[in-house]
């Protein structure tokens, strides 16, 4: 019978030693390591650790060995790996969510799509032909809190433990991000951080640039300013129209957005501070 792999997660100020102690308790506690990859950030001495390993797992006896060995200030994360529950939240454009319930429909997410909520029903009948829950909580004629509370109710009955905006076009409350930090994760559609704000592809346009991109990042009180875990950039060049970009761009948006989920979703992404270390 084959053994249940796990992924171990280590954050804590760095010292010497701390590869073989980590490992030495995973050995002591008859674990198979399969891959293990570290990283140290120099200017605040940081550790990053990133394990998987395989075995009959006692999760309070491993933990009481790792805290035991790590410098005080230490984040442990150990988890079973196991797809994640997610739900997205989208607006009328219909690319990333397309792209997200393919690959969803081909087990290429490590993800369950519990549900996608929508502000508007345009892609309810889309959403409906993968098997998968729409629901409209429409915005108007609501105060923004008032229509957040009504996503909330939607979104409890879930229980996710992440929320994709794929093309959700309203700013979300500091209330709001607040329940769900570093579990928020959006596509905006420019290389930030230029071109933050409403339409990005008419600036670039307009600034004449020979690059246009996406970028995928968590999602924080900032307006597009949340730590990245993805980039991407295509060229362009004058014989372009708005048009144009804007159809390159959304090219480049759902596959910058896929790419950060499965990177989040097999736990390879830590967050530290506004930035994050993402192991590939």
């Amino acid at each position: 019978m084959e053994q249940p792999t796990y992924v171990l997660l280590i954050d804590c100020p760095d010292q010497k030693g701390l590869v073989y102690d980590i490992t030495g308790v995973l050995y002591k506690n008859g674990l198979n390591i399969i891959g293990n990859q570290e990283f140290v950030e120099r200017e605040h001495n940081r550790f990053f650790m990133r394990t998987t390993f395989a075995g009959a797992v006692d999760e309070a006896r491993i933990l009481e060995g790792l805290r035991g060995v790590l410098p005080a200030g230490a984040g442990i994360r150990l988890a079973r790996k196991s797809k994640k529950r997610i739900v997205l939240l989208v607006t009328k454009e219909q690319h990333c969510l397309g792209e997200l319930l393919v690959r969803h429909q081909f087990d290429e997410l490590n993800a369950e799509i519990l549900a996608v909520i929508g502000n508007h029903d345009t892609l309810a009948r889309f959403t409906h032909q993968f098997g998968v829950n729409f629901h409209l909580v429409a915005h108007e004629g609501k105060s923004r809190e008032r229509h957040e509370a009504d996503m909330l109710e939607v979104i409890h009955r879930y229980d996710p433990e992440y929320i994709v905006l794929a093309k959700y076009m309203r700013i979300l409350s500091p209330e709001f991000v607040a329940r769900f930090p570093n579990r928020i994760i959006n596509i905006h559609h420019s290389f930030l951080p230029a071109f933050v704000g409403a339409s990005p592809y008419r600036q670039a346009y307009e600034r004449g640039v020979k690059i246009i991109g996406a970028t995928a990042h968590f999602v924080n009180n900032d307006l597009d300013e949340g730590p990245i875990i993805v980039q991407n950039v295509i060229p362009v060049d004058h014989t372009y129209a708005v048009s144009d970009m804007i159809q390159s761009g959304r090219d480049v948006e759902k596959i910058s957005l896929a790419r950060a989920l499965k990177l989040v979703f097999e736990d390879k992404v830590f967050v530290s501070g506004n930035k994050t270390i993402v192991f590939d």
